[in-house]
């Protein structure tokens, strides 16, 4: 499963890590120096969780952020509170 959220769509992005040498200008040197310029990588913190999805519960993953947004919505513990729920739309 790839590493995207859900509802936000965050995903892996790549950056750069610049190491740098030397003293600067403004401090009576000569000038700083790139001496490293590695690639990175920066990965969205994912949690894998049950909620509800088209009425179902399933496991999906989502960012931290989505979760304190209140965009998931989390199934009941127990499967009594879906029971009445299914045969009321049973009965319509």
């Amino acid at each position: 499963m790839p590493r995207v959220c859900f509802f936000t769509g965050r995903k892996t992005k790549v950056g750069r890590k610049i190491r740098y040498r030397g003293k600067p200008k403004y401090q009576g040197g000569i000038g700083l120096k790139i001496t490293a310029n590695d690639k990175r990588k920066f990965k969205p913190n994912l949690h894998t969780v049950r909620a509800i999805v088209n009425g179902k519960p399933v496991r999906i993953k989502v960012s931290t952020k989505a979760i304190k947004q209140g965009l998931v919505v989390k199934p009941l513990k127990r499967k009594f509170g879906y029971t009445r729920q299914q045969k009321q739309l049973a009965a319509e």
